[in-house]
């Protein structure tokens, strides 16, 4: 097989991911010529909102939630209805500074438990799976100013909601040892007289150094996770959108000390990011979300199972915070959704959209019907980051 071949079986991927060894996995990012950031932070698996951010105001919240409620119980008051899980310490600290925003009683239209379908909602801005073969946040590149409509995911397969139209190629992680610069050198040498294959190396190679030692970790750490995406959305010729996989949150057994430990992770993974950025956290916005929420009452094994409503939330500069954003439905038996799960009562398209048209100062309803074209007569909510 020559080297063309090669390249072409492969696609975008392997050959280059293999031979610069392993990158931290489960990560895309796209250039943009602006110098706002925007990162998703998708939560698979189902995260506990009532868990992440308590409804301690509630009446009915101790008695619905059993032993759940004691942890987030001690957290920090956000206001009078709600307080955040103690876990999430550089969170609560974004909160007071006024560069945290929570929305609870948030969902997607999806009204299914199917982890898959629910995260295909999620990704492609459908009303229901399947709906779109392209992902919400592919499309935001064709309304945000873009250098060459470009993304790199840092994983196996580009994640769906960074797949559609504009191009995107990735790198594969990789179990071989890490390539020696001579090798390297020889690869460049072998490449400088084909056009094609000598640029695709040449970004390969940027991306590595943009990197550096930080892609030893493998992603393994959730805070050298946050530090190389900083460092990749950092540099003037960086990337400017990222996507951060994170998975474990579905907690159908011991609750308590899974999810703890998973905010933990997320919250060192924001703080990175900030550290990271530095005077660029100013222009960054990041967005956390789950495909769907989790039963209000708790199981036989000390967990919750597949629900609707949850909790996304929003960090950054220029983020409107401070506040949490709810029309509370209430933990009543008879306010609960099916009997069992918290009711939704805000879209969580219509709250991505409008984060996103603010943050890129791009028109709310231009972003609505290219995000969510199924959704596109929905308002997008305004007033959740600074312009």
């Amino acid at each position: 097989m020559d080297r063309r071949s090669f390249i072409a079986r492969a696609g975008k991927t392997i050959a280059l991911g293999g031979l610069l060894g392993s990158f931290a996995p489960r990560m895309a990012f796209a250039k943009a010529a602006t110098p706002k950031r925007f990162v998703f932070i998708i939560q698979r698996g189902a995260a506990d909102g009532l868990g992440t951010i308590g409804a301690v105001g509630d009446p009915s919240f101790v008695g619905a939630r059993g032993d759940l409620a004691a942890d987030v119980a001690s957290g920090a008051k956000l206001d009078a209805m709600f307080a955040l899980h103690p876990a999430m310490a550089t969170g609560a600290t974004l909160y007071r500074q006024g560069q945290a925003l929570f929305a609870h009683a948030i969902a997607s239209p999806y009204r299914d438990r199917s982890h898959f379908d629910g995260q295909n909602v999620l990704e492609t801005g459908g009303k229901g799976p399947y709906q779109y073969k392209d992902g919400w946040l592919n499309r935001l590149l064709g309304i945000v100013p873009t250098d060459d409509a470009k993304a790199i995911a840092v994983a196996a397969t580009v994640p769906m909601a960074l797949r559609g139209l504009h191009d995107v190629a990735s790198y594969a992680p990789s179990a071989l040892p890490a390539a020696s610069d001579d090798l390297l050198a020889r690869v460049t040498q072998l490449y400088q007289g084909d056009a094609q294959l000598h640029a695709l190396w040449n970004e390969a190679t940027a991306t590595r150094a943009l990197t550096s030692d930080l892609a030893q970790d493998n992603g393994r750490n959730a805070a050298a996770t946050g530090s190389l995406a900083a460092r990749l959305l950092a540099p003037d010729n960086g990337a400017r959108i990222a996507m951060i996989e994170t998975g474990g949150w579905d907690t159908h057994a011991a609750q308590r000390g899974r999810l703890g430990a998973q905010l933990k992770g997320l919250d060192a993974m924001i703080g990175a990011l900030k550290t990271g950025l530095g005077p660029l956290w100013a222009d960054t916005l990041v967005l956390v979300a789950t495909e769907f929420g989790r039963t209000v009452a708790v199981n036989g094994t000390g967990g919750t199972d597949h629900g609707q409503a949850s909790a996304a939330m929003l960090f950054g500069g220029g983020v409107k915070g401070g506040r949490v954003v709810s029309d509370w439905p209430g933990l009543t038996q008879a306010s609960l959704y099916e009997g069992r799960d918290l009711k939704p009562t805000m879209q969580l398209d219509a709250f991505i959209a409008g984060a996103v048209a603010d943050h890129f100062a791009v028109d709310p309803a231009k972003a609505m019907a290219a995000l969510f074209p199924a959704s596109a007569k929905v308002a997008a909510i305004g007033g959740l980051v600074r312009a």
